[in-house]
């Protein structure tokens, strides 16, 4: 395929941008060469600035379950945008789409809007330690919640250390109230709150990692973390963002069956549009401004074009399941036929799949955390494999370490181009 508009494109951005993107990783710094521009979508295709067709694994990171440009949509979006696109005050939409919501996930009373996950789980991590009084919180290595100071923080040595900034900008200060655990290693996190006795405000995982590929939490690593934090009065804070409304309509709580204290939403909840949100049970959620101490605050928090669109996105999850189960279904087998060509073609891997996250991770041995992950993603593999893709119209996450998105408006025939390309591309890596 031909990307000559989109690295004109690109280098004219260069000019104006950081990198000529507003986000690190489509400047495909990952996988080299230029990053290609899109100039619309629609279903489970994109068209490049070169009128080029191709069929998408990241929609737009995970929000576009129906396809893009979803009739439903688009039509609400319209509509409320004749209104007015932002009033900076309450209206109607907003509680209907949190009634929806909170209806949706089980243990959830109350539902704040912001602008993007990061928002969402900045403010989370604030509502935990105003609620416990504590100032120290858990994150694990490889799970990412944004770009705020908290999140930025790399291993230290040791088994139980203080993090250190991986970021400039990120101050010491900030790094010392972030302890870094292992995902899915509840031993070492028995022994960073053992080390820390009533310091620590919240847990805060991606219960299904997406950002470190797909890696699934191992039996009991969910239902141990729950426990520690009712055992020690630690808020459990699930970052949804990419999970949530997608694997299931009330999220991973439902699908597995394990209640986190406080949710963070994106992605889907807006249908495309920047959107977060923060949820949890009445008695956390009323510690927030202005019924309590604790301070958020957004203009643009609860947009009416957001909420239209995450309404109507919601509205059609919940009405109509079958879409799970149809997602499911293609993504599992594109699980099962991704590993008879790979295995045929004498490539190691692993794959990675929850319902529609699925991931290619270039390793026989298993991959359950971030340094796993990081062993997988080594070397040369996945670069030659996704230009590979991209050489077949297959536009994947150009980078090793995110999660394939499917979209439930892929075909047949789409998968079945996807597995011969899987199959052509991974020829050149044996």
């Amino acid at each position: 395929m031909i990307y000559k508009r989109s690295s004109a494109l690109f280098l004219e951005a260069k000019n104006v941008l950081p990198g000529g993107v507003n986000s690190p990783v489509r400047a495909f710094k990952a996988v080299g060469g230029d990053p290609i521009f899109v100039e619309r979508a629609k279903g489970a295709y994109l068209y490049d600035a070169d009128g080029n067709k191709l069929i998408d694994y990241i929609n737009s990171w995970g929000p576009m379950i129906l396809g893009h440009a979803h009739e439903a949509i688009v039509d609400a979006v319209i509509s409320k945008t004749k209104n007015g696109t932002s009033f900076g005050m309450p209206t109607e939409i907003e509680t209907e789409i949190a009634k929806l919501a909170v209806g949706m996930v089980p243990g959830i009373d109350k539902i704040r809007f912001v602008n993007s996950g990061t928002e969402a789980c900045m403010s989370a991590v604030r509502l935990a330690r105003g609620f416990t009084g504590k100032a120290k919180i858990i994150k694990f290595a490889g799970c990412y919640h944004g770009h705020s100071d908290s999140f930025l923080i790399q291993a230290g040595s040791g088994a139980a250390t203080f993090g250190e900034p991986n970021s400039p900008g990120v101050t010491a200060g900030t790094a010392k109230d972030t302890l870094l655990a292992r995902f899915n290693d509840l031993g070492h996190v028995a022994e960073i709150i053992n080390q820390y006795p009533n310091e620590i405000a919240c847990i805060i995982l991606e219960p299904v990692a997406g950002n470190m590929g797909c890696i699934p939490p191992v039996e009991g690593f969910l239902e141990g973390l729950r426990s520690m934090c009712t055992d020690h009065d630690i808020l459990l804070v699930f970052d949804e963002v990419m999970t949530g409304f997608r694997l299931a309509a009330g999220g991973v709580q439902e699908l597995m069956g394990v209640m986190a204290d406080i949710v963070t939403f994106g992605k889907v909840i807006g249908g495309g549009l920047p959107v977060g949100a923060f949820a949890a049970r009445a008695e956390i959620m009323d510690h927030l401004a202005p019924d309590g101490p604790v301070y958020q605050a957004g203009t643009l928090s609860g947009n009416p074009l957001a909420m239209a669109a995450g309404y109507a996105m919601l509205s059609h999850l919940n009405q109509h399941p079958e879409v799970y189960d149809s997602m499911d279904t293609k993504t599992a087998r594109l699980q099962v036929e991704f590993a008879s060509v790979l295995s045929k073609n004498s490539v190691p891997h692993t794959i990675n799949r929850v319902g529609s996250m699925i991931s290619i991770h270039f390793s026989e041995a298993p991959v359950v955390n971030f340094e796993s992950a990081a062993k997988a993603a080594a070397g040369d593999t996945f670069k030659k494999f996704f230009h590979g893709m991209l050489d077949q119209g297959i536009y994947i996450a150009p980078s090793g370490y995110e999660t394939w998105f499917i979209c439930d408006a892929l075909t047949r025939e789409d998968l079945d181009r996807t597995i011969e390309a899987c199959d052509l591309a991974s020829k050149e890596l044996a």
